[in-house]
């Protein structure tokens, strides 16, 4: 072997040794770095957060370039600084994760965390200024990102925000936004965004139920039901259909907003949704207005096995005695299980609820009323309205009511304070008693006939005994 031979192949190898050294200190500095993080979670425990927060910022200047063990060390510092409520560093600190998105962890990755972090802060907070800043911060760092998917979705978060917040001329434009990204050059609606287009839609709609803008939520309601081209998630059609129920009952078609609370049910129940034990007393409700009294809406396979699910069966109870026409029941069940508008737990509590309570029991009144009155020809009214336990005025308002709508066939005599009923004919009675007359008629003229042969045969009779004896007497003479 040359010389240059040898040098070469001395070369190769001190080359690969080198090689393996850089290997070998990576994987111990990788290993550093995660013994770091790891420790820096242990000191996360402790009553004072400072040491972790400087512990995971360590890890941060560790890594020579931007990558996994960075991102998770930097999610942990945004947490904590913002649990202690500094604002301000928090930003800081989120706006340096927000660069790791771009490359150093992979998109789905970066996607969940973010969502994650948004969430997190959103349930921490009523500084509106400081939401506002953060989710900017977001949206501006995924435009630059070309991050269209998480984009839309950082949006309908904040829309959502503003949504239970009840802040609508914020979430009024940033909908405008969302319904731009969502468009044709033409103006029309990209299709191929149909599942963003209809959470748009789904947010848009609660906005006019919250704000009850009936024109339009009902507008929008037939559009959401038209898109055919997106493949929605259980709980966005839940929303939307809730909202349906809804608009139905403030217009009393209660049979559609039975049919749009059991869908919405149906929905919630696939997506797991907590809202779809609401939604199913909201689908009582609507069955018990639309007096079909024929439908159990404990029967389905979807709702049967809510049947007696302890937050439901005030609503089971409260149903069966409505079919039932027992008031007293009603009422008792409505005492105990009531509770008050903007409590927990009662059946009252619920606005929505609270408010067609009464339609409930005027119905209810009125179906009681109707088979108590049947067999008296006249009654007191004061009688009537102890019975239900209430005044003696909205008891004379009912009755009005049931006159009106020919339920009930009467008048109020207000000098006497009772109901005068008007017996109805007895149609049976009547037909006997024509048919008696018609028979009585008929026996008369067969009467009448006999009568009349026999007088024409007793005269004949007579006109033959007198002709008979006018010839005896003729003879006679002549002899």
């Amino acid at each position: 072997m040359s010389d240059d031979d040898f040098m070469m192949a001395s070369d190769e190898e001190n080359y690969d040794f080198e090689y393996e050294d850089d290997d070998l200190a990576s994987n111990s500095s990788n290993v550093d770095i995660e013994n770091k993080y790891y420790n820096a979670k242990a000191l996360k425990e402790d009553h004072d957060p400072e040491p972790a927060i400087e512990e995971f910022l360590g890890v941060v200047e560790l890594e020579p370039e931007k990558g996994e063990w960075g991102f998770k060390a930097l999610k942990q510092v945004v947490k904590l600084l913002f649990r202690r409520g500094e604002h301000e560093r928090t930003l800081k600190y989120y706006t340096q994760l927000l660069t790791y998105t771009k490359s150093a962890v992979t998109r789905n990755y970066s996607e969940k965390s973010l969502n994650n972090i948004l969430d997190f802060v959103s349930a921490g907070t009523t500084d509106m200024t400081f939401m506002e800043t953060f989710y900017s911060t977001t949206l501006t760092a995924l435009e630059d990102a070309k991050n269209e998917r998480l984009w839309l979705k950082t949006n309908l978060k904040l829309a959502k925000l503003w949504l239970d917040r009840g802040e609508y001329s914020r979430l009024t434009r940033i909908l405008k936004v969302l319904h731009q990204a969502c468009q044709m050059d033409d103006g029309g609606d990209d299709q191929s965004k149909g599942t963003y287009l209809l959470e748009v839609y789904a947010l848009e709609i609660q906005m006019y139920t919250e704000t009850k803008n009936n024109k339009k939520l009902k507008e929008l309601y037939n559009r959401t039901l038209q898109i055919n081209s997106a493949i929605p998630h259980p709980r966005i059609m839940g929303v939307i259909r809730e909202c349906g129920g809804k608009m139905h009952m403030s217009e009393k078609q209660w049979e559609k907003a039975r049919e749009d609370f059991f869908e919405s049910f149906r929905n919630y129940d696939e997506a797991g949704s907590l809202q779809r034990i609401q939604v199913l007393k909201y689908l009582v409700l609507a069955v018990m207005l639309s007096n079909t009294d024929d439908i159990n809406p404990f029967e389905s396979q979807e709702t049967k096995p809510y049947k007696s699910n302890p937050q439901i069966a005030a609503m089971n109870s409260l149903v069966d005695a409505y079919q039932r026409s027992d008031i007293h029941d009603f009422q008792r069940i409505l005492r105990e299980n009531g509770g008050a508008e903007g409590t927990s737990g009662g059946i009252m509590s619920d606005p929505f609820i609270h408010f067609y309570l009464d339609d409930v029991l005027r119905r209810i009144r009125a179906k009681f009323i109707v088979n108590m009155i049947a067999p008296y020809s006249r009654i007191e009214i004061d009688y009537l309205a102890k019975t239900l336990n209430i005044e003696v005025e909205e008891m004379e308002d009912l009755l009005v009511m049931l006159i009106l709508d020919g339920q009930v066939q009467g008048k109020i005599d207000e000098v006497s304070g009772r109901l005068e009923i008007e017996v109805a004919p007895d149609t049976g009675a009547e037909e006997a008693v024509a048919g008696t007359e018609k028979r009585e008629r008929e026996q008369a003229a067969r009467l009448a006939s006999a009568n009349d042969t026999r007088f024409k045969a007793l005269e004949a009779w007579s006109g033959s005994v007198e002709k008979l004896s006018r010839i005896a007497f003729g003879v006679t003479g002549r002899a």
